[in-house]
């Protein structure tokens, strides 16, 4: 007797475009928070420094994961496979939102506001491979659900949330000598470039920041040139061999 192999669910193209665009904005979001958390520590937690990672986590992080949970996660609660996911993981949105209080607290001391910052970056980073990893593909794969719809939904409840977010200047204090580092060497290689993006488009014209990688990054510098022709300033700080680092400064 022949057996039919099990139906597939066939994927749109849509759909596999918004789960492209949700991942690669979750690279972005890593790249800023990076570079926020890497100017608190890099500062010895100064209290500019600690209150603008707080804002970001206001402003950025926070609206995020409250619009991914009222559409992506009320979504994946119909969806069996994905429910413990969804509970363990709204949990986490709150261990963050913790973070961001603690960071925020005019009672934090230094030491307690840079275990803090790391504590946010690490768990946001693995936060993120999760829903990019699991929920995602859980919700691609679901008949009856639409990403690009729910991608939709996303932005229009950030939009709800708040405004556009108006220019925002470098409260921490930082010189040219005194530039945070973003180590590419940490970030995951599939949103590595995604992610130092989102860390450059945080830069108000006149910061800058120092990328260490584990080659020489011409593919990137291209990318970002063609991208957004004269605006960074590049030079070369090491040339390997082992590691490359580059100051990239914003000056228009």
């Amino acid at each position: 007797m022949t057996t039919s192999a099990p139906a597939t669910i066939a994927t749109s193209q849509a759909d596999l475009e918004a789960a492209a665009a949700i991942r690669d904005h979750h690279a972005q979001l890593d790249g800023a928070l990076a570079l926020a958390v890497a100017r608190a520590i890099d500062s010895g937690a100064a209290a500019a420094a600690v209150a603008e990672l707080a804002a970001w986590g206001e402003r950025e992080l926070l609206p995020h994961a409250l619009a991914e949970e009222r559409t992506l996660y009320a979504a994946a609660r119909t969806v069996h496979d994905a429910r413990l996911l969804v509970t363990a993981m709204t949990a986490e949105h709150q261990v963050l939102a913790d973070l961001i209080a603690r960071l925020g607290a005019s009672s934090t001391s230094p030491f307690d506001a840079i275990a803090a910052a790391g504590a946010l970056q690490t768990l946001f980073r693995s936060h993120l491979a999760a829903e990019n990893d699991l929920l995602l593909p859980l919700l691609e794969s679901a008949p009856g659900i639409s990403v690009h719809d729910l991608l939709g939904q996303m932005h229009d409840q950030l939009e709800a949330q708040h405004a556009a977010p108006a220019a925002q200047t470098c409260a921490c204090g930082h010189d040219d000598d005194e530039l945070p580092v973003v180590d590419a060497r940490t970030i995951p290689h599939a949103v590595r470039h995604a992610s130092i993006f989102g860390a450059l488009s945080s830069l108000q014209v006149g910061d800058g920041l120092v990328l260490v990688a584990p080659h020489d990054p011409l593919p990137l510098l291209a990318q970002l040139e063609a991208a957004q022709p004269g605006r960074f300033e590049v030079s070369y700080l090491q040339r390997g061999p082992e590691d490359w680092r580059l100051q990239l400064v914003r000056r228009s």
